[in-house]
């Protein structure tokens, strides 16, 4: 089956809810490790205060695909080039990090765990509501007496992660060197809109929608990257292809360091967001917006789904977990030539 009608049927789920408004809009990418492309579309950048509709060079928020995209992929260039090794302790990069306790837990964290959520370290923290200070904020990150807990998916490994990455580069996370189609300073007027933020007051587009990012300068190694379709394809081909990491690398965020992670992904998994018809060797990740990107090493495979879909508000049902399941089921269905009603 060619790919242009592999993408019109793996796209209908996308399509009915956008037909349904459970979304905005949707956008589904598909390539291949030899390079076809495909992509389709549906909907609305935005609704409020005024519709316009997506096209294909529409800029997404990419929320926690920041994650993967940008951070796991610099951490693992400058294990590449020399500079960190990943079983280095955070400290080798941030020296300062827990400076009153020699003896604190975060000066022990390593920079695998902290990419494969191996920590002690919380999901999440309300930091925007301590300030909007970027400089303030990161010195509150590195000297937080965190809570402990057992290991969880956790925001903050990220935000060190970020941290580390300033400190071993010179240069801002905002300001970092990206390609063309992937940026931390998108144009508003190109991008999708996510929500009507109560704490900022508008309708978000073109910033950064993760509030902790945004406080912390539109930019951190959780959130704050923005992207097109093929941006993110761009970026999918070349982990196909093994142009966009060494082969070592690729080898690392392949290898699971538990259960369900690699280094900076997460590997499939029984009822896991890329559905259940997934080589082994998948893995993917999702960002809160509503994106989400996958790639199946065994078939030469990726796939991107990118929506809109907490516009103009989060706190509704979207349908997303099933959205994303059902995509991926169809892709991997239509791709090894078996169809789906």
């Amino acid at each position: 089956m060619s790919l242009d009608k592999i993408i019109d049927r793996a796209f209908a789920p996308a399509f009915a809810a956008v037909e349904r408004r459970d979304i905005p809009g949707a956008m589904l990418g598909i390539v291949t490790a030899d390079g076809q492309r495909d992509v389709r579309w549906k909907g609305h950048a935005q609704i409020e205060p005024h519709e316009e509709s997506l096209s294909r060079g529409t800029w997404f928020d990419l929320a926690s695909l920041t994650k993967v995209i940008f951070t796991t992929t610099r951490i693992l260039h400058l294990v590449e080039e020399g500079r960190i090794a990943l079983d280095d302790p955070l400290i080798t990069a941030i020296p300062d990090l827990r400076q009153y306790d020699m003896s604190a837990a975060e000066r022990r964290l390593t920079f695998r765990q902290c990419l494969a959520h191996q920590t002690h370290l919380p999901a999440v923290e309300p930091l925007y509501t301590y300030g909007q200070d970027p400089s303030t904020l990161r010195a509150f990150i590195l000297q937080r007496v965190w809570r402990s807990g057992p290991p969880v998916y956790s925001d903050i490994n990220f935000m060190l992660l970020g941290i580390a990455i300033e400190r071993i580069t010179g240069q801002a996370l905002i300001d970092q060197p990206l390609p063309e189609s992937l940026s931390f300073r998108p144009v508003p007027r190109l991008c999708a809109a996510t929500e009507h933020c109560t704490w900022r007051e508008r309708v978000i587009r073109g910033e950064v929608h993760d509030e902790n990012a945004f406080a912390l300068g539109g930019a951190s190694g959780h959130a704050g990257l923005f992207g097109t379709i093929d941006g993110v394809l761009d970026f999918a081909q070349g982990l196909l292809d093994g142009s966009a990491l060494s082969a070592p690398s690729l080898e690392v965020v392949r290898t699971r360091e538990s259960e369900t992670r690699t280094v900076g992904w997460e590997g499939s998994y029984p009822g896991w967001h890329g559905g259940d018809v997934c080589s082994p060797t998948t893995i993917g990740h999702t960002g809160f917006t509503g994106t989400g990107l996958w790639i199946d090493f065994e078939r030469g495979l990726a796939w991107s789904l990118l929506t809109n879909r907490v516009h103009p508000s989060r706190h509704r049902d979207s349908g997303i977990v099933d959205l994303r399941r059902a995509t991926g089921e169809r892709v991997i269905a239509l791709f090894d030539g078996r169809t789906r009603p």
